[in-house]
């Protein structure tokens, strides 16, 4: 991954955190890795713990962000919010695995965002 696309995607997960964080979503963490994956954040609203992909894209010459989350991806995301769970002792929680996909514009301005929840393939 480039410079250009690691920072497109902090400009990326800095806007998701201020969508949730203006939605009421209590954020807990951010980038938590283990040896499964990583999770870009990780929140809580209404009981629910939240493990939530950011996908960033300039335009949609590459196709649309959500489109890069693949059964691959997601699975990983499970691994890693599982160990998560197990971890950090949320035993009464419901798990949802959820994206946030953003195009921006050349300027970096929001173009679209939208937020999915309970992702499967």
């Amino acid at each position: 991954m480039s410079l250009y696309q690691k920072n497109i995607g902090k400009i990326g997960e800095r806007l998701a955190i201020k969508y949730l964080l203006d939605n009421n979503f209590l954020i807990i963490q951010t980038n938590f890795k283990s040896k499964l994956g990583e999770i870009d954040i990780i929140a809580e609203k209404n009981n629910k713990v939240l493990f939530i992909e950011v996908k960033t894209r300039i335009g949609l010459s590459k196709g649309f962000p959500y489109e890069a989350v693949d059964k691959k991806k997601i699975s990983h995301m499970k691994k890693t919010a599982q160990f998560f769970l197990l971890k950090n002792n949320y035993k009464n929680y419901k798990l949802s695995l959820n994206l946030i996909s953003i195009v921006l514009n050349n300027d970096l301005t929001i173009n679209q965002m939208k937020y999915y929840e309970n992702i499967e393939i």
